[in-house]
């Protein structure tokens, strides 16, 4: 499958592969399926709870791009996990905010997560302003 590698910033045919090729440590993850870059040896994982379960999540990230997608998802999961925001409407926000459809899988660049970090950012302040605009509106009546 053509699938767009980070590392190499390009299209490559990925190799599919299990669990055991990219955790050898991890027997829990054996038999997941992974799209594995054979030129850089970066990876992705599949929709293994799907109808589709070799389906890539996303595009292969370099090891950068993994960490920084990881200090989003710290940063995003809160807000829909806690029932702040749905989860569909938080994406839709960062969406607006970029300019361009969101998703933390499809980040090609650690520029490209930092954008997507500050306009989560700037999602949060928005809602702790109008979280105590009402407060004072309340307060005030």
């Amino acid at each position: 499958m053509n699938i767009y590698c980070c590392e190499c910033k390009k299209k490559i045919e990925a190799r599919l592969t299990n669990g055991s090729e990219i955790y050898p440590h991890r027997k829990d993850l054996f038999k997941l399926s992974f799209w594995k870059c054979d030129i850089c040896h970066n990876y992705v994982g599949c929709h293994h709870k799907t109808d589709k379960p070799t389906q890539p999540l996303g595009v292969i990230p370099s090891e950068d791009i993994r960490k920084a997608r990881k200090h989003l998802h710290e940063l995003i999961d809160p807000i829909w996990m806690t029932g702040d925001m749905s989860r569909k409407k938080l994406y839709s926000a960062i969406s607006d905010k970029l300019g361009r459809k969101y998703h933390a899988a499809n980040v090609r660049s650690v520029e490209e997560a930092r954008e997507a970090y500050k306009a989560v950012l700037d999602i949060k302040r928005d809602q702790a302003e109008d979280k105590k605009a009402l407060e004072d509106h309340s307060q005030s009546d």
